[in-house]
């Protein structure tokens, strides 16, 4: 099963690694072609209803494998707004070539032949609900036409994964759906044909710029906020994460730290606000206030940067992971307690090779072929793993994904730091394991627009962070 927007993400992944959009709509077309033949005698009539998406770009390229029919094709709209390029090109195909091609400007003058078969091409997984014109009196004419229907991808007005059918959705006889199931189409009264059209398996394992348009926030999305609890033996860990929150979206970056590093960590930049306690490093006597404060504030939390391993630090570690509930990243210090704890928080666990091992996770050299059971190690868990190295990979214990962005040159510190910060700004607005592994894409994309041969530093990839993450959307 796959949903709709993760469909769209695997769309754009193939086209990174090679396998463009427009070869796949070629291979869509050929799909929907084969369905209907099948449906279809010799010396039949093949009549298309087409949108001004990539839906009805996948009839048009239908059409020209149904040279042997008596076919028709009529667009719904302007040629002039077909929405995508690659849809126009095969429109403007099919005028050049000689099909009886016409547009319906005015639903009223939609006239659909007498035929033995109608293609629905008007609207795909990315829209749902009740149809509007000039789909609502298309979807009337062919719900009334004795012809069998057959829908491209999914019956107009269907929503994809829920299921939801509106009272004017068109009524099929069978869907030619592609790449994997839809979960709404499960219930269908109605044939699901899946089509394979040769969508290649990196594009839904490996992370890609379809995985950052779903996992990251949009520039202008909700206010969030980012709370980081670090620092005490070390303040660049936590200056970090808290600044690569805001270089990633988060409205505002708040630090929690001992009050002796207080004017260090304010000095690192004047967007950052520091919230200092008195003791030297993280206490029990603490953590009431510290929930307090993300619970007021609806914050992400990011815990662990910077902190330390003294007794009393991990026990505060420990009550804040039991006590608070909401979305957090625990990264470096905090997360060899993870394991012990019973939490109803949300989290994505950020460990290096080593410090998965510490966490009772499995021993790796290469992460990637040890995938697997990292995968295993999350399910038990019970969390998000996204494990750190020259592969990142993120498990939620079913779903795995691998990025492999970035350079050598970000072994050294504090990169780490960053991409929690990221991941925390990520989940405020989307679901975690996406926020993961869109985190690890656009951390390693800003490290490879550095990228100059060696002396990379971690606060290098603030600056860069921005056009990583929104420049490739």
């Amino acid at each position: 099963m796959i949903t709709a927007a993760r469909m769209g993400a695997v769309d754009r992944n193939a086209a990174a690694l090679g396998v463009p959009r427009k070869q796949l709509m070629e291979s869509s077309g050929n799909a929907v072609a084969r369905v209907v033949r099948e449906e279809a005698s010799e010396g039949d009539s093949i009549t298309i209803v087409a949108g001004r998406g990539n839906n009805g770009g996948d009839a048009f390229v239908a059409a020209r494998f149904l040279n042997s029919y008596d076919l028709s094709i009529h667009l719904l709209g302007r040629p002039e707004t077909i929405t995508t390029e690659i849809a126009r090109e095969n429109w403007e195909a099919l005028e050049k070539t000689g099909y009886d091609t016409m547009t319906v400007t005015d639903s009223a003058d939609l006239d659909l032949p007498e035929c033995e078969v109608v293609v629905d091409a008007m609207l795909g997984t990315g829209i749902s609900g009740k149809l509007r014109e000039p789909e609502a009196s298309a979807a009337r004419a062919i719900n009334a036409t004795d012809a069998a229907v057959v829908s491209v991808d999914v019956p107009s007005g269907v929503d994809a994964d829920s299921g939801e059918v509106p009272e004017n959705a068109v009524s099929a006889d069978r869907v030619v759906t592609f790449h994997d199931q839809k979960p709404g189409l499960a219930d269908l009264d109605c044939d699901v044909r899946v089509a394979d059209i040769g969508i290649p398996a990196a594009a839904e394992r490996y992370v890609g710029p379809g995985d950052l348009a779903i996992g990251a926030p949009a520039p202008d999305s909700a206010e969030a906020r980012v709370f980081v609890i670090g620092g005490g033996p070390y303040t660049g860990a936590p200056g970090l994460s808290a600044q690569a929150a805001l270089r990633a979206g988060s409205d505002l970056s708040f630090v929690a730290c001992p009050e002796s590093i207080k004017d260090v960590l304010a000095g690192y930049a004047e967007d950052l606000i520091v919230q200092s306690y008195e003791s030297d490093y993280l206490t029990p006597e603490e953590v009431d206030g510290l929930i307090s404060t993300a619970k007021e504030y609806d914050d992400v939390v990011v815990l662990g940067p910077g902190l330390g391993t003294a007794d009393e630090t991990l026990e505060a570690a420990q009550t804040f992971l039991q006590e608070f509930e909401g979305p957090m990243v625990v990264d470096a210090d905090a997360l060899e307690i993870v394991p012990e704890v019973d939490t109803d928080a949300t989290l994505v666990c950020t460990p290096n090779r080593k410090e998965l091992a510490k966490m009772g996770g499995p021993e790796l050299e290469d992460l990637e072929e040890g995938a697997d059971e990292i995968e295993a190690f999350a399910a038990d868990l019970g969390h998000v793993v996204m494990a750190k190295g020259a592969a990142d990979v993120v498990s939620d214990g079913e779903r795995t994904r691998i990025s492999t962005r970035g350079t050598p040159g970000m072994t050294v510190g504090g990169t780490g730091d960053t991409l929690a910060g990221i991941t925390a700004a990520f989940m405020k607005e989307c679901d975690p394991f996406d926020a993961a592994a869109a985190a690890a894409y656009a951390n390693g994309r800003a490290g490879e627009r550095l990228d100059h041969g060696g002396g990379l530093l971690a606060s290098d990839l603030l600056g860069a962070l921005p056009e990583a993450i929104w420049g490739e959307k």
